[in-house]
């Protein structure tokens, strides 16, 4: 009973960790200096940027969500806790390491190596929440409604996280990477405060709840 009340503590603090993180980026994002949809998100969190500080609290936030919510799943998902823990620590190193003006990225722009270690650790802070909903998808002991959020998540991630790539490889920084870019954190968010929601309602749940 103790286990399962901390389980739903954890989850309610992921839940609020998640809404309180995404409304401090999206006002670094939409009321900061940066080139609105054209741009990369983390545009907000150059130093010079007056909302860097709004922008840095957001995205550890959001870090202490994913650490909240890999404590909130059941033990027999360990293989997503532990790629949830890792997305925590890229979110980390990403807010601490601020990119240049522009956020530049190869192979279109020339980058600093604060460049490539901010934006190698944004990549895999995102992947590794993708690959944790594909760890909760193929997790047959777990309870069927996080498979179903987790299925439902990675459908939408999968393609957008593929699309991200490809746009950034083909064209570079644009509209079209910095829409697909915000969709794809948007679809990342909503899908760990959904299971987080879950998790408060019902706890860790195993397969026999459906």
């Amino acid at each position: 009973m103790a286990e399962r009340t901390a389980h739903r503590v954890a989850a309610a603090g992921a839940a609020g960790c998640v809404v309180a993180g995404a409304v401090a980026v999206t006002i670094a994002v939409v009321a900061g200096p940066g080139p609105g949809p054209t741009g990369y998100v983390s545009e907000a969190g150059v130093t010079d940027s007056g909302y860097a500080g709004a922008y840095r609290m957001g995205i550890f936030t959001l870090a202490a969500a994913l650490l909240l919510l890999a404590g909130a799943l059941p033990a027999v998902a360990r293989a997503a806790s532990v790629l949830l823990g890792v997305g925590a620590v890229a979110t980390v190193l990403s807010g601490t390491v601020t990119c240049s003006a522009g956020c530049p990225l190869p192979p279109f722009e020339a980058a600093t190596v604060a460049d490539l270690v901010h934006g190698g650790a944004s990549i895999a802070a995102t992947a590794a929440v993708v690959f944790a909903m594909l760890a909760l998808v193929f997790s047959p002991a777990v309870g069927v409604a996080l498979r179903r959020m987790a299925a439902v998540g990675a459908a939408l991630a999968l393609p957008l996280a593929g699309a991200v790539g490809l746009a950034m490889l083909l064209v570079g920084r644009g509209a079209l990477v910095g829409v697909l870019e915000r969709v794809l954190l948007a679809v990342t968010a909503g899908w760990g405060l959904a299971t987080a929601v879950v998790l408060v309602r019902r706890g860790p749940l195993l397969t026999p709840e459906r």
